[in-house]
């Protein structure tokens, strides 16, 4: 009887102390995946940090005076900068929030999230929208939703400017760019390859007049397309780089330089995203400014213009306009330090 009892203790103790060894083990493993997340986490924010440092170093610097990159526009104070060219400067008050949009790199997102924030448009149940994506996609380019720089001016006439300044420096202001070469692709498949009367009316039949010799262009896009005509990539680069198109009428906002339409050197961005690093700046940006529980970005779309696309698509460029193109949008090139395409211009 006292055989079994203390055979049984003896059970009892292994057991325990089995078990107490596996709670340690545990617990310790637990304890080093926790410190391995937060070191993780930790590391990750401070290269998003040095990332941005880094980026917003770069564009101070070239906008110096004494830089080696030198533009028009480049030393003209924010106070000389039209304001019919602050027209892309949204801002929202509520989060004191001003983002510059730029065509072709996921402004079609920033503008849902823009809406949200701001609550300046209402559902049709009458409701502020909450969730970006039940925003119409008609709605979310219509320009009189947006509250932007040039409509402060309209508002407020002289007024306007001190009102901007004060917003410019309490504000956190930020804007998303893109390969300029890849973002013109993107533009022109968006535009000219794809049916769209109000740019075949305002640009396309232009092109084919000038560059295509086609002396009375269709007078539809449909017409166009249904007559076996296409705009060429080579027609747009011409059209581009012709003296004669800015004299008659400034760049659409598609193909127009994005120092052009955000000025970077009169307006110190607190954050400068890329397309390339989307996803990480998006998160990174919403974290910033407090709103990463509140509001989620909008997924992507697969058919996103590559950069590896650049070959193929100036491949009937021939290399001097290829020179002439970059030249035209060095400025963006530089200021967000994207590579020289040397392969391209030295083929």
């Amino acid at each position: 009887m006292k055989m079994g009892m203390k055979r049984q203790l003896q059970c009892f103790f292994l057991l325990g102390t089995v078990l107490t060894t596996f709670f340690i083990i545990c617990w310790d493993a637990r304890r080093d995946r926790t410190f391995y997340l937060q070191t993780a986490l930790q590391t990750d924010v401070t290269h998003l940090k040095m990332r941005q440092e880094h980026r917003r170093r770069i564009i101070r610097e070239l906008c110096s005076a004494n830089s080696s990159l030198n533009f028009t526009e480049k030393l003209i104070t924010f106070d000389k900068i039209p304001n019919k060219a602050l027209d892309h400067l949204i801002v929202d008050d509520r989060h004191g929030v001003i983002y510059c949009f730029v065509p072709k790199v996921a402004c079609t997102n920033w503008k849902r999230i823009m809406i949200v924030l701001s609550q300046n448009l209402k559902a049709p149940d009458g409701a502020p929208y909450l969730d970006p994506l039940d925003i119409p996609l008609k709605v979310i380019h219509n320009s009189t939703v947006h509250k932007t720089f040039n409509k402060l001016w309209r508002r407020f006439g002289r007024y306007s400017r001190p009102l901007m300044h004060h917003k410019l420096k309490n504000y956190t202001k930020f804007l998303f760019v893109r390969d300029p070469f890849v973002r013109l692709i993107s533009a022109f498949r968006d535009k000219f390859v794809k049916p769209d009367e109000y740019f075949y009316n305002m640009y396309g039949s232009t092109m084919l007049q000038r560059y295509a010799n086609i002396s009375k262009p269709p007078d539809s896009v449909q017409e166009v397309f249904a007559a076996g005509i296409r705009l060429s990539f080579t027609h747009f680069i011409k059209y581009l780089l012709d003296p004669q198109t800015e004299k008659e009428k400034p760049f659409n906002e598609h193909w127009q330089q994005i120092y052009r339409l955000c000025h970077p050197c009169q307006i110190e961005y607190d954050f400068v995203g890329k397309l390339k690093t989307l996803d990480e700046d998006t998160e990174h940006l919403l974290n910033i400014l407090g709103l990463d529980n509140y509001i989620h970005f909008p997924p992507g779309y697969e058919n996103r213009t590559a950069v590896d696309w650049e070959r193929d698509w100036f491949s009937n460029i021939s290399v001097a306009d290829r020179r002439k193109l970059y030249h035209l949008y060095e400025t963006d090139f530089r200021l967000f330090e994207y590579d020289k395409p040397e392969a391209l211009l030295h083929e």
